[in-house]
């Protein structure tokens, strides 16, 4: 369809090549971006609200909270803005992909499985996931670096104790660099479109939401030797700064070992480590406060930038 190649006449079209606007980038850009939007707050919010909706947090979920407090709704409100502000340029590069392989300028296919078959199809899905989390180390870890770098990464920075919605809390720049592999793989080998663009929203975006939960699996804890868990991630929230990357990786472990990036383990406060420091008791939660998200439903509570949490409360009120 449109350029995309096929491996033959009968080649079913897959979901992205049925994109007749792609002839148009702007317009491809606009349809990716305002299309992403409502699934990603769907999804997003949905965790949010199993997971610190103050009816839904109980004693055994909290037990699992890397850090037993909970972010206020105005930092809430404000991942959901950055994250709403990043997605206009995250969209960019797959828009271009599609423009590219619609004028024949890629090695875009949309051929499932395609003339080399579903062992291909698990090769390039194995090359993609290695090699952008690769990209993703590389490019984050300059963003602790750099002090040019750092300069657009701080925003993210800014949500030291992180709920989903942060996953995609990015700054312009980042959000288009950590999305470029979606337009840089078709032009260097042959892939299908839905199965790249897929990854990336399954693996990329469904793990980054994971990194950001806030909370920690009792079967895959923190010390796992392999796997980057929500523990690692909220620690690089908390602790890395300029010049102190701690846990850049995105799925692996490996690249911060070889950079010897680790936070000290003897330091370690993940949920299972505080609970066996008995920092986990019925007791302290009876202390903890649950945010009223609620206020996150309340239009007035988005046009609100320059009035405390207490005036508006008793504003709301």
């Amino acid at each position: 369809y449109m350029g995309l190649s096929h491996s033959g006449t009968s080649a079913r079209k897959q979901m992205l090549c049925e994109i007749a606007v792609t002839r148009n980038v702007f317009v491809a850009w606009c349809v990716m971006t305002v299309s992403a939007y409502l699934p990603l707050l769907i999804v997003t919010a949905s965790v949010f609200y199993f997971w610190y909706w103050p009816s839904q947090v109980t004693y055994e979920k909290w037990r699992f909270k890397t850090n037993p407090k909970f972010p206020s709704p105005h930092k809430v409100r404000d991942e959901i803005i950055q994250m709403a502000k990043g997605l206009t340029t995250a969209t960019i590069c797959p828009a271009l992909s599609l423009w590219l392989a619609n004028h024949e300028m890629s090695q875009a296919n949309c051929d499932l499985p395609g003339e080399r078959g579903w062992t291909y199809m698990l090769f390039t899905f194995a090359v993609v996931w290695i090699a952008t989390d690769f990209w993703e180390f590389i490019y984050h870890r300059m963003g602790h670096k750099y002090s040019l770098f750092w300069a657009e990464h701080r925003a993210h920075h800014s949500f030291g104790n992180p709920s989903p919605f942060a996953a995609l809390a990015d700054a312009f720049v980042d959000q288009f660099m950590r999305s470029l592999p979606m337009l840089v793989v078709p032009l260097v080998m042959p892939i299908n479109m839905d199965l790249l663009f897929l990854e990336f929203a399954i693996f990329f975006y469904g793990y980054g939401v994971y990194l950001h939960w806030g909370y920690e699996f009792e079967c895959v804890d923190a010390h796992h030797p392999i796997i980057n868990t929500s523990f690692q991630h909220h620690c690089h929230h908390a602790r890395a700064i300029l010049n102190q990357p701690y846990h850049c990786g995105f799925f692996f472990k490996l690249w911060d070992e070889l950079c010897d990036a680790m936070y000290p383990a003897d330091q370690c406060f993940c949920a299972k480590c505080a609970q066996q420091k008995g920092e986990r008791t019925v007791e302290l939660w009876k202390k903890v406060v649950v945010p009223d998200y609620s206020i996150l439903l309340n239009p007035s509570f988005w046009l609100s930038w320059n009035i405390s949490e207490e005036e508006l409360l008793a504003k709301i009120n």
